[in-house]
């Protein structure tokens, strides 16, 4: 495992990050730890330590570049610059950019969404994309696979087909 408050913590509910303002160093490195990041319009994203003649030491420079193309990250982490909402949206480094005042409707929104899904479902699916991501094509769908299975086990399972075809609201167990 990795050392100080930024290791990886398997934690399979997901994350929503409402950004606004300044999300620099270890924010940002926070941030990155979340499944979706959600900013308001304001907000500035970066990694000033090499400024400062340090380098981020909460995941950083291993989070950035594997969410978004690599030579972009490396210009962020090793000039310190710091980018816009509108740039980090562009670049993939946020999933939604939205005024102020409705940045905490639009995560909540996000959250409401993910909550009216099969909790078990949720939960499988984020742990083989995280779990599998590291894996080879062919590891990785036998992971899906896997879960897969487990999931079709569950109740939930019959539930949500059998809500659909029945034309009301699911009422997952969990």
């Amino acid at each position: 495992p990795v050392p100080g408050p930024f290791r990886s913590v398997e934690v399979w509910k997901p994350f929503i990050a409402a950004i606004n303002g300044y999300c620099l160093g270890g924010g940002l490195e926070i941030a990155l730890c979340c499944d979706m990041r959600i900013a308001a319009e304001n907000a500035r994203f970066g990694f000033p330590e090499v400024t400062r003649a340090i380098i981020p030491g909460g995941g950083g420079t291993q989070r950035l570049p594997r969410l978004i193309p690599f030579g972009i990250a490396m210009e962020i982490i090793l000039t310190g610059k710091h980018i816009t909402a509108q740039e980090a949206y562009r670049i993939g480094l946020v999933n939604q950019v939205v005024p102020l005042s409705e940045l905490m409707p639009a995560a909540e929104a996000v959250a409401h969404k993910i909550n009216e899904n099969g909790p078990l479902a949720v939960r499988a699916v984020k742990e083989a994309a995280y779990r599998g991501y590291g894996m080879s094509l062919p590891d990785g769908l036998r992971l899906e696979w896997l879960f897969r299975h487990m999931i079709h086990a569950t109740d939930d399972s019959r539930e949500g087909p059998r809500a659909f075809a029945e034309k009301r609201k699911p009422e997952y167990k969990g």
